[in-house]
């Protein structure tokens, strides 16, 4: 099956700075991943931009326009410890926010059933009214939106299996309940969110991982816990917050998956979307760290929705 991948030159010139994590080479390792053999099926489209309105569907009016007159117009600017932006920030922060906005378009509107946007900055750290966690808009959340306002779904479903927990979509979305929010994470770690009793108005699903947890709790997680409430709610829409640092590589967590771990779980998504969504499931780049790892996980994570 064709996989649609939107992506945009400008996520590519977003630049954080000597020595962060959150780099341009993630996003190079990824675009070499769909040229790899094992990912046939891949049509690449150019994101646009996301328009004011759909960033104001999930985040203040106050945020967005702090976001947009940010960039410095040489060298960087922090807007946190840990999120850094540079003159081209927002452009490639548009174009993220815009891919996934256009990836649920086409599913919803043409015979497109999956799409990976292969975009950054991230988002699934930014909340309501800040940016943090290298995130400066939050990109599937607003998908989520665009789904809801544009196309007239009364339940969407995020997954998020990212190893730090997505605090800024749970804040978003923790008092609506046309959105569940279910997520996989190491704790403690960053942002020290994500307890199983944060439950919003039921629909938050966390299941805490600790650390050294590899692949026989991360599936124990998803096939106990986490799917059944995904089959519970009947979703007419799976999004997902692809994040790949919970890898044995990666270097900034430590939980121990492996590349195959990523596409079984897609394996899962996609049979949940088949169940109750006519098969639409649009993913997006969250983390992942390790060059190798990111790039092969993406590979499995792609020949996955490629699968007929």
């Amino acid at each position: 099956m064709k996989v649609d991948v939107y992506t945009h030159e400008a996520c590519l010139r977003h630049d954080t700075g000597p020595g962060h994590p959150e780099s341009q080479t993630r996003l190079r390792a990824v675009l070499q991943a769909l040229e790899d053999p094992a990912c046939p099926h891949v049509q690449r489209h150019e994101a646009p931009r996301a328009s004011h309105e759909q960033l104001q569907r999930v985040h203040s009016a106050a945020h967005v326009g702090h976001v947009l007159s940010a960039s410095p117009e040489t060298g960087h600017h922090h807007l946190d410890a840990d999120t850094v932006i540079c003159a081209d920030s927002v452009e490639a922060a548009l174009r993220a926010a815009g891919a996934v906005c256009a990836a649920v378009d086409a599913v919803m509107m043409t015979s497109s059933r999956r799409a990976f946007c292969a975009v950054r900055p991230p988002g699934h750290h930014a909340t309501r009214d800040a940016a943090m966690g290298f995130c400066l808009f939050n990109n599937v959340a607003i998908g989520a939106a665009q789904a809801i306002a544009v196309h007239g779904l009364e339940r969407v479903a995020i997954v998020d299996f990212d190893v730090h927990h997505g605090n800024g979509t749970a804040d978003i979305f923790q008092a609506d309940a046309r959105v569940l929010y279910a997520s996989s994470h190491q704790s403690p770690l960053y942002p020290g969110t994500g307890a199983r009793g944060e439950r919003g108005v039921g629909n938050l699903v966390n299941t805490p991982l600790p650390a050294g947890a590899g692949s026989a709790e991360f599936r124990e997680a998803f096939e106990t816990i986490l799917l059944p409430a995904l089959d519970a709610f009947a979703p007419q829409l799976v999004l997902v917050s692809a994040g790949f640092d919970a890898h044995r590589l990666d270097p900034l967590a430590n939980l121990s998956l492996d590349s195959e771990d990523y596409g079984w779980v897609t394996d899962q998504l996609i049979a949940l979307a088949e169940r109750h969504a006519s098969g639409r499931l649009v993913s997006s780049l969250e983390g992942g760290y390790s060059l190798n790892a990111l790039r092969e996980s993406t590979i499995a994570h792609l020949r996955a929705l490629s699968a007929a």
